[in-house]
């Protein structure tokens, strides 16, 4: 099996903001380094000065440096069919793959962290980083926090990993609880194979049959919590009888969402739960008190609490959308279950609530303020595309509502969005129902997709 070895450095921690300022990849073959890539790279932006300082890189250094798509193309060949393996993995493999995104293009490899190896591998120690554990095992490393100097380092350190585990395959071992107690007929390849997409995945018995169908913004990470999950007998149950496991990639959550919903209904999986206590967790729900106000409030999104108005994947993102509401319709903190008093509000303190919270505004008045917000998340009665990220960067997904009822999705390159005939013929048609009604109330009200367009049939 052929690894590469990867350290980089970048402009900050955040993968979507920040940029890689130098790479170095080392091509290791289990016994020793066979090829390698090492470069300062130009993140087109200013480095900060206590990265400058960290580091040693600075921004003349890195003025006449190849930019990241100039070197691209030599990452994805010196990487291909090998295990990328770096010390806190998540970090670097994200930054590349990053990079790549913003290139139009879907970089995935099988990757290995030599903290959580190390961890497994050599318990004990005070501490995992790279100093820490390359002083234990008195591993020299020159130039630290330089790109070059880590990575070799880190071969050392997985060299020294390699040995420990008696040359045996070390994804295994990063993979220890997701392959416990699976089915004799399912290839770990596939586990390993998985996509970091979204989409929706399916376990199949082996006859074949789903017996679980579910969606995700990442595939892979989804099914791994799934495989690793002890925490009932039905879990582990199902667990042990996935022989095979299908998916299909959908780039948009929305959509994966509407397939999913689709596929249950369709297939009635043995062990999928009800949908709509499955997809989201929390909702926003509307009740009239006894003095004839509108409250709001957050609760568990369950059969006894009836339909929500807008439907969360947890509490904290309902919270959020909630005080965002109240300040936007000028709503009532005490009415909207954020604030517990026996008098008003926090805001009907300082001014910002009108005082329905003490009988000082009439419940007609205020209720007409509800029941805009109320009105703002119900779907929208006419014709209309939703369009959002398709399954790579050439496309878009399209989805219709047709007169406010749900007709479908599909698939279309980004030329073809502004002809309406070519996006009507692309929509593979679906059927309408609350569910659906649910999925698209909460993705319009939240405006969680990139572009709305009006049509008339």
């Amino acid at each position: 099996m052929n690894y590469v070895i990867i350290d980089i450095e970048t402009t900050g921690g955040n993968a979507h903001k920040e940029k890689i300022t130098e790479v170095a990849i080392y091509k290791f073959d289990g016994q020793k380094i066979v090829d390698q890539l090492t470069t300062l790279i130009n993140p087109e932006r200013y480095i900060p000065q206590q990265i400058q300082q960290l580091t040693g890189i600075t921004n003349e250094m890195v003025a006449d440096a190849p930019k990241f798509y100039e070197i691209a193309r030599q990452i994805v060949e010196i990487t291909e069919e090998s295990v990328f393996v770096a010390h806190n993995a998540a970090f670097d493999y994200n930054f590349i793959k990053q990079e790549f995104k913003k290139l139009g293009y879907d970089y995935q490899r099988e990757y290995l962290c030599t903290v959580k190896l190390s961890r497994k591998l050599l318990p004990g120690l005070p501490s995992y980083s790279l100093g820490i554990l390359s002083e234990q095992l008195k591993i020299k490393i020159e130039n630290r926090h330089r790109a070059s100097g880590d990575a070799l380092a880190t071969v050392e350190l997985f060299k020294h990993l390699l040995d420990k585990h008696d040359g045996d395959d070390l994804t295994d071992v990063e993979l220890s609880e997701v392959l416990k107690g699976i089915n004799e007929h399912l290839d770990k390849k596939t586990l390993k194979s998985l996509p970091e997409s979204a989409g929706v995945y399916y376990f199949l018995d082996d006859q074949h049959n789903p017996i679980y169908i579910g969606k995700s913004v990442n595939i892979k990470k989804r099914i791994y919590t799934h495989f690793s999950n002890k925490s009932s007998v039905r879990a582990i149950e199902m667990k042990s009888r996935i022989a095979e496991i299908d998916y299909e990639i959908t780039g948009s959550e929305l959509i994966a969402l509407l397939y999913e919903a689709a596929e249950v209904k369709k297939h009635k999986p043995q062990y999928n739960r009800l949908l709509r206590r499955s997809v989201f967790t929390w909702g926003l729900f509307a009740t009239i008190d006894d003095n004839g106000y509108i409250t709001l409030s957050l609760k568990r999104n369950n059969l006894k609490n009836g339909d929500a108005l807008v439907l969360f994947n947890n509490k904290k993102e309902g919270e959020k959308y909630l005080h965002t509401q109240i300040e936007q319709y000028e709503l009532c903190q005490k009415l909207c279950g954020v604030y517990k008093s026996d008098s008003g509000c926090f805001h009907q303190q300082i001014g910002l609530c009108r005082g329905a919270c003490i009988g000082v505004e009439a419940p007609e008045e205020y209720n007409k303020r509800v029941q805009a917000l109320i009105e703002h998340t119900s779907i929208p009665k006419n014709s209309y595309f939703i369009i959002d990220k398709g399954r790579n960067a050439a496309e878009k997904a399209i989805v219709k509502v047709e007169n406010g009822v749900y007709k479908g999705f599909g698939f279309a390159e980004k030329e073809l969005i502004k002809n309406f005939e070519d996006l009507h013929n692309i929509v593979r048609p679906y059927d309408d129902d609350k569910d659906i009604r649910s999925i698209l109330r909460s993705f319009i009200s939240r405006k969680k997709f990139q572009d709305f367009i009006y049509f008339n049939e």
